[in-house]
């Protein structure tokens, strides 16, 4: 029972007043439905213009059949916008309606589906919440601009919407979430030439803007694939914005602009050569548009990236002539808002000839179950851990109780030491140098506190390590450990999208007090 109490306790008490005031407001409200409409509310409508934006991935398939998170599903006797079979975030995806923006959806197939949601939003659960109607209101009025479409019920039925999302901001969560809240804004303020939506919206992202674009151009949640979908709805406000300059509210063009060179500038080094996404904290493939999309889009709006040294989003990049090295020598996050955070400091990936070698396991649910709790471990990254305690307290699907934080930081030329405080609790603390060259990579951890450890490299499913005494052996070379007490290999699963896995091995290297790793590239 104590453990209980201690993990809310370490999890609630670096929450903001702001999500405490309203996650209890909004949790004395009985159930918010879209008000009916006598087809006479509607404050206006602008002609608006927008350019071509980034087409979205395939997810409807035509009829009633849909595919997210890897899963498809044909609804064969119509489609159930309320569908839970596969879990919240799938029944999410299905009412974000993003699928309006694939390529090859016709004008009539996309009215079809919405006045199909519209005919059933009387009984819609999941996606009347404020997250997915923001998500909504975007890509409907992206549909609608493009296709020229003035449809009354449509209307009625988004500005409905709109006044829900206006009334229920996500201030209990913040974050990104409050972030898409405030871009649905702007985009349905200026469809409907609503000026109070209009100032909330512009608000909200500029404060939000301010605070979640970290000065070395990083998303403060520390996860690329966020940073990435937050770079590409700030891109689609621009887009809006520039091509309605008479109807745009406030001068914020220049703010916006700002925070999307910087992001495009962090986004590009934190890209692989070939163009991988690191799989750090939540992040997978195919949710948002890769950073070839982004820039080119950018590049479409006059946009051009600016970078800057990274700094205070806690990676680091390092490019040899042979290997790409990144290194995660931050706090886990943002304190209030840890919920896509991983129990990972000092995590690294290991990229040789533009190939992937040592790799970040990434994630492959959302759901709260003991995959996404393995996901999130301590574990389940190139890191290590002291008597089998996690460095952060990962737990129940998106919490974070105690969390390692960074206590000592030192760069130089060839050679980064830090060293962090999550075992605190036990009277240790974890030193990790990283100390490279063009020929190898080393690696010393120092554990101050006399205890023993176990430190974890995950192989790409590509990569066949073998073990041979005290040291790995394989086509890209030669890893050696120096005071090992023992050394294994064992398969792990390498999450490779949502709810898809790919068998690889790991080693996993116990230790007392120190551990010398030296990785030599062929």
């Amino acid at each position: 029972m104590f453990s209980l109490w201690s993990r809310y306790y370490h999890t609630l008490k670096f929450l903001k007043w702001t999500q405490i005031k309203y996650r209890l407001l909004y949790s004395l409200r009985s159930g918010i439905k879209i008000p009916d409409s006598n087809g006479n509310f509607l404050p206006g409508q602008r002609d608006l213009r927008l350019a071509d934006s980034i087409p979205a991935y395939t997810f409807w398939l035509g009829a009633y059949r849909f595919k997210f998170l890897n899963i498809e599903h044909n609804f064969t006797n119509g489609i159930d916008w309320n569908y839970a079979t596969y879990g919240k975030l799938w029944t999410y995806n299905l009412t974000y309606f993003e699928f309006l923006g694939q390529s090859g959806l016709s004008k009539e197939n996309g009215l079809k589906l919405i006045h199909d949601f519209i005919a059933q939003q009387s009984t819609i659960k999941d996606g009347l919440e404020p997250f997915p109607i923001s998500l909504r209101i975007i890509f409907w009025i992206k549909f609608l601009v493009k296709h020229k479409i003035q449809d009354s019920k449509i209307d009625q039925s988004l500005y409905g919407q709109l006044q829900m999302l206006y009334k229920n901001p996500e201030y209990h969560l913040l974050g990104n979430h409050l972030l898409e809240n405030s871009f649905a804004l702007l985009f349905g303020g200026l469809y409907f030439a609503d000026e109070k939506v209009l100032k909330l919206g512009s608000t909200i992202m500029v404060m939000q803007l301010k605070e979640q674009i970290l000065s070395d151009g990083g998303h403060f949640e520390r996860s690329p694939m966020y940073h990435q979908l937050m770079l590409y709805r700030i891109l689609d406000c621009i887009n809006l914005l520039k091509n309605n300059p008479e109807n745009s509210p406030l001068d914020f063009i220049k703010l916006l602009t700002q925070k999307a060179e910087l992001m495009l500038g962090w986004m590009t080094q934190i890209t692989f050569n070939n163009g991988d996404m690191p799989m750090v904290n939540d992040s997978t493939n195919e949710v948002a548009p890769t950073a070839t999309v982004l820039k080119n889009y950018a590049t479409q709006l006059g946009i051009i990236p600016k970078t800057k040294p990274l700094t205070t989003s806690g990676y680091r990049k390092i490019k040899m002539p042979r290997y790409e090295l990144l290194v995660d020598v931050g706090n886990i996050g943002p304190d209030y808002i840890p919920g896509h955070a991983h129990s990972d400091t000092f995590n690294f990936i290991l990229y040789q000839n533009d190939q992937p070698l040592l790799v970040d396991t990434g994630i492959s649910t959302y759901e709260k179950n003991e995959r996404r709790k393995n996901e999130r471990s301590t574990a389940a990254h190139n890191t290590l851990m002291v008597s089998n305690l996690e460095q952060s307290e990962v737990w129940g699907g998106f919490r974070v109780a105690r969390r390692a934080k960074i206590i000592q930081l030192e760069e130089s030329d060839g050679q980064i030491t830090a060293t962090h405080d999550g075992y605190r609790r036990i009277d240790c603390e974890h030193r990790r140098t990283f100390k490279y060259t063009k020929q190898y990579l080393e690696i010393k951890d120092t554990l101050m506190g006399k205890h023993g450890g176990t430190a974890f490299l995950h192989f790409h499913p590509t990569v066949f390590p073998q073990l041979e005494d005290q040291r790995i052996t394989g086509k890209f070379g030669t890893i050696h450990f120096e005071n090992a007490d023992e050394i294994r290999l064992s398969p792990y699963l390498l999450a490779t999208g949502f709810n898809q896995t790919r068998e690889a091995l790991r080693a996993i290297v116990s230790f007392k007090e120190h551990l010398y790793t030296i990785i030599k590239l062929t």
